[in-house]
């Protein structure tokens, strides 16, 4: 695993790639459209990624040990229409293929939405696991949930992780460590005018609260307008409105709590507007989750064990790791 070289496909702003470098590999070629991302990734990164994944030729990619992609999720989310492989956005999943038949890496990580277990009633999941393992890979996966890696956001992904050889692989378990809200907030004295809601919004807020809610804590109002106050955020969504989430109920995360929400740190860069950067983090990924992985596939290749003689829990759908505070 010394100076192992990967590919970060879908790359958003960079959280997968972060994950990676934390363990010593080297980012060798880059994919994302959305120019607001590119501009992100490239004042963070110093290069700017290669856009449409679906106009570059596989053969042109770098020789790399690890594939790495967050592909879109709308096709498959509870947000969106759940329309899987008859969306666009879903059969991009086919690019990822593609390229993992012509470059043959050894190992690859994709991540992807909660949801993508059940849609189609698990139809969409089986075609995608049927396919990698048809290009001779082992194939493991997962849904974990950033609240047990110390991260203050119930946001639950699908990790699915292939190797070359069938080796003994398991996902990271719970750090046991409860997440602190407050490591992430700043100041409401030290927060834009801009950030706080209307007295309306608050008005409206408070009304439908339970009492004693705690402090600090993140209220969520859902769809059918029921208000939580809880220690914790709720998953964030890149197109959720302004008022989606609030702190104390009184204001809008800044755009440097919402990056602490995923995990980034305090130098992380930030040169886009605000709209653009809620769309990035909530298209984003939770970086100490893939920090985790990323140690567990280390560790899987270079203690190589064959899994012919052992019971590797692949399906692992784990409520254990659902932890609520």
């Amino acid at each position: 695993m010394k100076n192992f070289k990967f590919i970060d496909l879908f790359a958003g702003i960079g959280g997968i790639r972060l994950g990676f470098e934390e363990i010593g590999g080297e980012c060798v070629f880059s994919s994302e459209w959305d120019k607001y991302a590119q501009n992100m990734y490239e004042a963070n990164f110093g290069e700017r990624p290669k856009g449409d994944i679906t106009k570059i030729n596989p053969k042109t990619i770098p020789n790399h040990d690890i594939l790495l992609g967050g592909f879109p999720c709308q096709a498959f989310s509870i947000c969106g229409n759940q329309k899987g492989f008859s969306d666009t956005r879903g059969t991009l999943f086919f690019n990822i293929e593609e390229i993992l038949r012509i470059k043959k890496p050894y190992a690859f990580m994709l991540e992807n939405v909660k949801n993508l277990k059940s849609h189609d009633k698990g139809k969409t999941l089986k075609t995608i696991l049927k396919h990698l393992e048809n290009l001779g890979y082992s194939v493991h996966h997962a849904i974990l949930n950033s609240l047990n890696f110390g991260v203050p956001q119930k946001r639950e992904r699908t990790i699915i992780v292939g190797f070359q050889e069938n080796i003994v692989f398991s996902f990271p378990k719970s750090l046991n460590i409860k997440p602190d809200l407050s490591t992430i907030l700043e100041k409401d004295s030290d927060v834009e005018k801009k950030y706080f809601a209307s007295d309306i919004i608050k008005e409206k807020r408070m009304q439908k609260v339970k009492k004693n809610y705690p402090i600090p804590s993140i209220w969520h109002e859902n769809k059918s307008g029921n208000i939580s106050a809880l220690k914790y955020s709720c998953a964030l969504r890149a197109g959720a409105s302004y008022n989606y989430l609030l702190v104390n109920g009184v204001r809008r995360l800044t755009a440097r709590e919402l990056l602490r929400l995923q995990g980034f740190p305090d130098t992380f860069k930030i040169v886009v507007p605000y709209t653009q950067l809620k769309k990035q983090v909530g298209n984003s990924v939770s970086i100490p989750v893939i920090i985790a992985v990323a140690k567990e596939m280390e560790n899987s290749i270079v203690n190589k064990e064959s899994a012919k003689n052992k019971v590797v829990q692949q399906d692992l759908w784990n409520d254990e790791l659902c932890l609520e505070i």
